[in-house]
């Protein structure tokens, strides 16, 4: 389903991940086990950029939210969002490049 706020988010989410894949690369940034992102590795940013990363992780993390909120109501069923978040989280993962960091059922992290 696709709907002019789905479009605007996941262009956002795009342009944006230009900014983050050095992070991802670099395993500053990993894949969290509920579909957001989050600092898995501060010391692999200098000191000067980390506040830098940490927006652009909440920048991320507040689109993701949306997202997964906005496909469950387009889908008129708001109570889906959990599955929603869980069905990218797998998705995200999945489609990861190898050196990234994510988190396992646990919330141990893996490096894929």
């Amino acid at each position: 389903i696709n709907t002019p706020a789905i479009s605007a988010l996941k262009s956002g989410m795009q342009a944006r991940h230009g900014q983050l894949a050095a992070h991802y690369a670099s395993g500053a940034v990993g894949l969290t086990r509920d579909g957001l992102i989050a600092m898995h590795d501060a010391n692999a940013v200098p000191l000067a950029q980390r506040q830098g990363v940490n927006s652009l992780v909440a920048a991320e993390n507040g689109d993701r939210n949306a997202l997964y909120k906005e496909i469950a109501t387009a889908n008129g069923h708001p109570e889906w969002e959990a599955e929603v978040r869980n069905t990218f989280a797998q998705r995200w993962v999945q489609k990861a490049q190898g050196g990234w960091w994510y988190q396992d059922a646990n919330g141990g992290w893996t490096k894929k």
